[in-house]
């Protein structure tokens, strides 16, 4: 069970945020940016609770995983996907799709052979790094814009402090016991993407030739 809620926590939904960068869906309006970056207020109960879920992310290791997501518009897209603590990943889509999403070394890659483009970017510069980091802190570089206790059921939202353009990440966990239900990436266009991974099997330590994109060069370890 851990390691499914892990796959379902840290890997396909990013994609749906990463893929609204590289494709020009530009930054998010300002009232967006707004909305997105205001941190919220927490009790001493939410703070109890924002604790039990870094244990339990900072307990969560290395898997492969198959994936299914699910856009905004209803469409969906399968593949593989392996992922490795800290700061490694790798996303494959099912034929006909042809893309390609690495972590590793300190970059996120974004490959399209169909466009012939490859574009990166610091992983750090992500809400994805904020998952794959060495040690999960839910606070500091990182800000907690909204905390939801509905029955059953809480909504944690995070973005990286000061970087709200950069996406959003809404963590939406059962209770009693706690663990991960769902995740939902909110695009700069206020589109929302929701993802789900299965066939989960225990994996690592994988070969770092998995997380490089061809004449890739390592340059740093963690998210």
């Amino acid at each position: 069970m851990r390691r499914r809620l892990f796959a379902v926590l840290t890997l396909g939904g990013w994609l749906a945020c990463v893929e609204a960068l590289f494709t020009g869906a530009g930054l998010a309006r300002a009232d967006q940016v707004g909305q997105q970056s205001a941190s919220v207020p927490l009790s001493a109960g939410d703070q109890a609770l924002v604790a039990q879920i870094e244990t339990y992310l900072n307990g969560l290791t290395a898997l492969t995983a198959n994936f299914l997501q699910v856009a905004a518009d209803g469409s969906t897209r399968t593949g593989k996907a392996w992922l490795q603590r800290p700061g490694k990943m790798r996303f494959e889509y099912d034929p006909p799709d042809p893309q390609l999403l690495v972590a590793g070394f300190g970059l996120l890659v974004y490959h399209d052979p169909q466009l012939d483009q490859t574009t990166n970017i610091p992983l750090s510069a992500t809400p994805l790094g904020i998952l794959l980091a060495q040690h999960v802190v839910l606070s500091g570089a990182v800000t907690i814009t909204n905390l939801q206790r509905n029955p059953g059921e809480i909504d944690v939202t995070l973005i990286r402090t000061g970087k709200a353009s950069a996406g959003s990440l809404t963590l939406v966990f059962g209770t009693d016991p706690l663990e991960l239900r769902q995740w939902k990436v909110l695009d700069a266009q206020a589109r929302t993407t929701q993802v789900s991974l299965y066939d989960i099997a225990p994996g690592g330590p994988f070969p770092d030739s998995l997380f490089t994109f061809q004449g890739q060069s390592p340059i740093q370890s963690g998210g």
